[in-house]
């Protein structure tokens, strides 16, 4: 795979599920399950104690080796790390330094813009802020809920929050890719986030009025976060465009977005 392909997708791709043998699979699986959990709660641990640039380094190679297998081979992706683990500890350091959402929101729509996506599939600076929301907030829960796998979808500490703890109006380097993976591989969530900027409402409000009321049904903030089953117009413009123009000139465009999210100093 090409580096910024890797940088843009393979940083929050979908991991392999490890193969398991005739021998003792409910072991494996369990032993599979613990590696998984322990390597997220490491995540979780860099994300939340980046102090210096190879702190940043450190985190964004710890999250590209648990989605590879420990296989990550370094001498291809190097600078683009380096990069964004610059990114990264700018944006720790300094809340000035964080990714703008509308610079994220721009990023994306040229992308959409470019495979020739549907007109729905365009977002607002206001969506990707309401979807953040809604990640952080049910991530920061099923984190401390032992019912739910500690893994590295739900880890709390990439996200970028403010004084009150919530999202801030920007994000960190490994986020703002996390989110872009979202919405490409689960469109709906952008749906689910534009239904509630429409209502004016936001999963982390739902979540504490929940809280605060105990006669509140249960699952009233859970459906603000469903929605149907649709064929992702995202995926199939992306597989229409391979098809029109080959991968080469998908690659040079993952390219230069991916210099359009992280400038040049």
């Amino acid at each position: 795979m090409n580096p910024i392909a890797l940088a843009l997708l393979l940083l929050f791709a979908a991991a392999s599920v490890p193969q398991l043998s005739d021998s003792d699979p409910l072991q494996k699986a369990a032993d599979a399950r613990e590696n998984a959990r322990q390597g997220a709660i490491q995540v979780n641990e860099l994300a939340g104690h980046i102090h210096s640039e190879a702190d940043a380094r450190a985190f964004v190679d710890a999250v590209a080796e648990r989605l590879t297998g420990n296989q990550l081979q370094s001498w291809i992706t190097r600078g683009i790390r380096y990069r964004i683990a610059h990114a990264e500890f700018e944006a720790v350091s300094d809340q000035s330094q964080l990714i703008p959402e509308q610079r994220i929101a721009d990023v994306w729509n040229a992308y959409v813009r470019e495979l020739d996506a549907p007109e729905g599939t365009l977002v607002t600076a206001a969506e990707l802020h309401n979807l953040r929301d809604a990640t952080y907030t049910m991530n920061k829960r099923m984190w401390k809920n032992e019912r739910f796998p500690q893994s590295l979808w739900t880890v709390p500490d990439v996200y970028a929050v403010d004084a009150e703890g919530r999202v801030a109006g920007g994000c960190r380097a490994v986020e703002a890719l996390r989110i872009l993976h979202d919405m490409s591989f689960s469109f709906q969530s952008v749906l689910g986030a534009r239904a509630r900027v429409q209502k004016g409402t936001m999963v982390s409000d739902l979540v504490k009025q929940r809280d605060k009321d105990s006669t509140l049904r249960p699952l009233a903030a859970r459906s603000e976060l469903t929605a149907t089953r649709n064929e992702n117009p995202v995926r199939m413009a992306e597989y229409h465009y391979v098809q029109a123009h080959g991968e080469r000139d998908y690659q040079r465009l993952l390219e230069r977005l991916f210099g359009e999210l992280f400038p040049a100093e």
